[in-house]
């Protein structure tokens, strides 16, 4: 029997309800058209998963290589906005990654905050988005595989959940057909708001020793 449709993509969508989380979006300005449709599929996501726009955070960066370094540095800032909410600072212990026996992931969820108000909570997940077309040197190969390295540790070393924004284009216009530009192919900005959103229910759920489906 022949198969009826792709055997791409997140499969069956769940539905999440994104209320209470707070996101980050960090994205390259490199390659503008291609992000700027990625960015508007991510946001569309984000919203009709009911993600309140004052609990979304945009930040950019030049390329897709500072993503990794912006990723890190977001959380860590809404980490300190919520200790500064909380009437306490983070100890230096806190803030290095890499030395620390501090459970950062087990900040999030402690501070309800007030309906309509913007959260200071730490980020619930953070999207990270950019686009990389292969080009006529190996500068292609070294900074897909060196962001993709970094954006997994990163999500290790916080505990936050990093979603993969990143397109990996051997041509432009497979970028065109994964940003859904002049309708062709697929926004991929929607499952990543998706994704974002569902990492951040389940991780507030861990986070309660909850396992949620």
């Amino acid at each position: 029997m022949a198969a009826t449709g792709t055997i791409k993509g997140p499969g069956e969508a769940r539905t999440y309800d994104g209320s209470p989380l707070r996101i980050g979006i960090v994205h390259a300005r490199w390659n503008k058209q291609i992000i700027s449709s990625l960015l508007d599929g991510t946001l569309r996501s984000l919203r009709a998963a009911g993600v309140r726009d004052e609990n979304i955070v945009i930040q950019t960066v030049p390329g897709s290589y500072e993503l990794p370094y912006a990723v890190q540095r977001m959380y860590l800032a809404s980490q300190t906005q919520h200790a500064a909410t909380a009437g306490g600072t983070l100890t230096s212990a806190a803030t290095d990654l890499l030395g620390s026996s501090t459970d950062l992931a087990g900040l999030g969820g402690q501070k309800k905050e007030e309906s309509g108000s913007e959260s200071k909570e730490p980020f619930d997940a953070i999207i990270a988005i950019g686009a990389l077309i292969k080009g006529s040197t190996m500068h292609f190969e070294y900074i897909s595989d060196a962001v993709s390295h970094a954006l997994m540790k990163v999500q290790m070393d916080t505990g936050c959940a990093v979603v993969f924004g990143l397109l990996t284009l051997l041509t432009e216009e497979q970028g065109l057909e994964r940003a859904g530009i002049d309708g062709k192919g697929h926004n991929h900005g929607e499952d990543w708001g998706s994704a974002a959103v569902e990492l951040g229910v389940k991780r507030r759920g861990w986070n309660d020793g909850k396992f949620i489906e």
